[in-house]
């Protein structure tokens, strides 16, 4: 694949550092029938469009296949991977190092706990 359809496809160069993240085929069992690099490109094209998974378009997989393998990766830590792999490529074409210097995270960003928790005895209470 040369040039990309969509705006929002993968690259060779990012398809070749996500391929090897990928699951291989099972060895029994029927065979897949979708490329993994198009179920990419779906989830991709979904995300940077804003659709409903049943709004992809026909040039993709089926979109119970796409969301499935979205899915699956999720919850094997895949997906994450694959960003992480993206993002330092984006750092790294953008003449920056691939891991970030300094990490800033603000008080919007972490969940502490249950609300109320075991800090309540510490609060003032009306009387």
């Amino acid at each position: 694949m040369n040039q990309p359809y969509c705006d929002s496809d993968l690259t060779d160069e990012e398809w070749l550092q996500i391929e090897p993240l990928l699951p291989p085929e099972k060895p029994v069992g029927k065979l897949r029938e979708v490329s993994l690099r198009e179920v990419l490109n779906a989830i991709f094209y979904r995300a940077d469009n804003g659709i409903k998974w049943r709004n992809l378009p026909c040039d993709f997989p089926a979109w119970q296949t796409v969301y499935g393998y979205f899915r699956l990766w999720v919850n094997l830590g895949i997906w994450e991977q694959i960003n992480g792999v993206l993002v330092q490529q984006v750092r790294i074409s953008e003449g920056r190092e691939p891991e970030p210097s300094l990490t800033i995270i603000d008080s919007q960003s972490v969940k502490l706990g249950q609300k109320g928790g075991s800090n309540t005895a510490l609060m003032a209470t009306k009387r």
